[in-house]
């Protein structure tokens, strides 16, 4: 995501422009309008995650600023009586809003019951070339975490560069130290799912060795579940929830229950709505 992308769906709202720019755009395209104040500690919580969203969704929305200092009649129009308070404005009308800050994840939640992203033109060859790599993204991270550390949406991403650069135990301190906004983040939740994986693993055999072992015994369940593990983790999802759908199908008491743990925790990390679905009817068709 780049700056450029950001800005271009993010504008000032001024009351001489607010019919052009907010009412009349909202007919073609949703606004949603951040009253805020430079004074205000809230809002630079809020804010910088408002502008992530709109860089995120690609134009689904506009994201329009008022600063309630400046455009005191304009504020005094929504009846604004705290801050930060945020309106979407669609076809002309208000349609929602909140008051406050809300975790990333109810953000998410609240604009997809209005708008979905639209995606971002293809990358060009050279453009991929430049991708960050985890160890980049981390410096990068760090970097902007030192110069703004009242930005704790940062942290967050931080924690999960961590994660994909293979740096458990960092990560899980970064994920540790988060506040209680972003404790219960989506991404905080998925990325602790992964943690409670990758733990797993440590000094876990070799996939094929995992292989061999279930070969020769297949109520090796400690040895099932690590397989499970490892492929869930090496990108065979299927194969890896086959694992832990046996073990609970036929030890399910195995561990103090830890199939069952696995497949939830798996559920938590897959983007695949179908396989996750599927298995969750499998899952639940066993237990109850």
């Amino acid at each position: 995501m780049t700056d450029a992308a950001t800005v271009s769906h993010v504008f000032d709202v001024d009351q001489q422009a607010f019919e052009a720019d907010v009412l009349q755009a909202s007919l073609t395209t949703p606004v949603l309008v951040d009253f805020w104040a430079t004074w205000c500690e809230p809002c630079k919580t809020l804010g910088p995650m408002l502008e992530k969203l709109a860089a995120e969704y690609n134009g689904a929305f506009r994201l329009g600023k008022v600063d309630v200092d400046t455009q005191q009649e304009l504020a005094g129009m929504f009846g604004i009586r705290s801050i930060p308070t945020v309106v979407l404005v669609k076809d002309g009308q208000v349609l929602d809003g909140f008051t406050g800050v809300l975790p990333e994840g109810q953000l998410r939640e609240f604009l997809s019951r209005h708008v979905q992203p639209l995606e971002a033109p293809a990358e060009t060859a050279e453009e991929e070339a430049v991708q960050e790599t985890p160890e980049q993204a981390i410096n990068r991270l760090q970097q902007a975490i030192a110069t703004g550390p009242d930005q704790p949406g940062l942290k967050l991403d931080l924690a999960l560069a961590l994660m994909h650069a293979g740096r458990i135990a960092a990560a899980e301190a970064e994920l540790a130290a988060l506040p209680a906004n972003l404790a219960t983040d989506a991404r905080a939740v998925r990325l602790r799912s992964e943690l409670d994986l990758a733990h797993a693993l440590k000094d876990a055999p070799s996939l094929a060795e995992l292989q061999q072992r279930v070969q020769a015994d297949a109520s090796d369940w400690a040895a099932r579940d690590q397989l499970g593990v490892r492929l869930l983790l090496e990108g065979d999802a299927d194969a890896g929830l086959e694992q832990f759908l046996l073990i609970l199908q036929q030890a399910r008491d195995w561990n103090d229950g830890q199939a069952k743990k696995r497949l939830l925790a798996a559920f938590a990390t897959l983007d695949d709505a179908e396989l996750v679905g599927r298995y969750r009817r499998r899952m639940a068709s066993l237990l109850f």
